[in-house]
């Protein structure tokens, strides 16, 4: 079993990779995309959204960092890969499953996958152009408004020479909205010949096996679940209990300090509170500290809030000793 860490764009960006990385568990993590439109990207682009590009392409535990690429010119986004693989990237995924409105618009992302035949001059291109020994993956959902094209996607992307592709088991038009549909994966994996990553609605270790059982599928990829449980991989795969609450407190001022000293510090208050929104799903701690969190728009206030509940809860750990 193989598993992957999601693109989660605004989410999981380097900070939370090499958190989550460092708890173990991942094979791989594919960042956020790189929006390609009409030229070949300066450097500066890749290693903002990809750090770990100036460390050998891996996080600093060690866990291999692919660059995705989102867009919707065949050649533009070959000469991006290209350049992405020569700047250290081990492999180059394409996206075409992100569903938020501004990318559809623009002709990037899930729109795509109502033409089938662009799908494929996609993958085709970048195929061609990336040197065999780099992985080219994709990622897609089983549809835009449905799954009607699902199975002539798959196999677009598959013809077209890609190494594996991940799916997540709704249209976009599901959204996020539970069950995800993981048997229309085992459909697909009869299909195609190429590798398959289940993908969507993976909570714990029971959903994580039930996925692979009905979408038939070893390698599973996560997102929202990993948020909400911190140490998730290792749940999975070493059948470790959830992480802690004073650790997972621990996590959250590490991540903090990273977050407020560093480039993005002025979107800290937005992240935090988005993370937050997942954590309150694991830990019954996170939705009660939530409730006075969400009012906050300071990072330094919300910094105080996150000390003062973890001297709280070390107080409480003491006494119970």
């Amino acid at each position: 079993m193989r598993i992957i860490l999601a693109p989660m764009e605004g989410v999981v960006d380097h900070l939370m990779r090499e958190m989550l990385t460092a708890i173990g568990g991942y094979d791989l993590c594919v960042t956020e995309f790189v929006r390609v439109v009409d030229q070949k990207l300066p450097t500066r682009v890749f290693t903002r959204l990809c750090p770990e590009l100036l460390q050998g392409g891996k996080t600093l535990a060690g866990t291999p960092v692919r660059v995705q690429l989102l867009g919707q010119e065949p050649d533009w986004l070959a000469e991006n890969a290209v350049r992405a693989v020569e700047l250290g990237s081990p492999g180059v995924d394409l996206n075409f499953g992100c569903p938020a409105k501004t990318v559809n618009k623009s002709r990037g992302g899930a729109v795509l996958l109502r033409d089938t035949e662009q799908l494929y001059r996609i993958v085709k291109a970048v195929r061609a152009a990336v040197p065999a020994e780099f992985p080219v993956t994709a990622k897609i959902r089983l549809g835009y408004e449905d799954t009607r094209l699902a199975i002539a996607n798959a196999c677009a992307i598959a013809e077209a020479g890609a190494s594996s592709l991940a799916i997540h088991a709704r249209t976009k038009s599901d959204g996020y909205r539970p069950p995800a549909y993981w048997p229309w994966i085992a459909k697909i994996k009869q299909q195609v010949a190429i590798p398959l990553v289940a993908n969507g609605e993976i909570w714990n270790a029971e959903q994580a096996l039930l996925c692979q059982e009905q979408s038939q599928c070893q390698d599973i990829m996560l997102g929202r679940g990993a948020l909400a449980m911190p140490n998730l991989a290792q749940h999975i795969r070493l059948k470790q209990p959830p992480l802690p609450w004073p650790e997972v407190l621990a996590l959250l001022m590490r991540y903090s300090e990273f977050e407020m000293s560093g480039e993005k510090g002025k979107y800290y208050a937005n992240r935090v509170k988005q993370w937050f929104s997942y954590l309150k799903l694991q830990y019954p701690q996170a939705s009660e500290l939530f409730q006075q969190l969400r009012v906050l728009t300071r990072s330094a206030d919300i910094l105080a809030l996150l000390q003062q509940q973890r001297e709280i809860t070390e107080r409480a750990e003491a006494r119970s000793v």
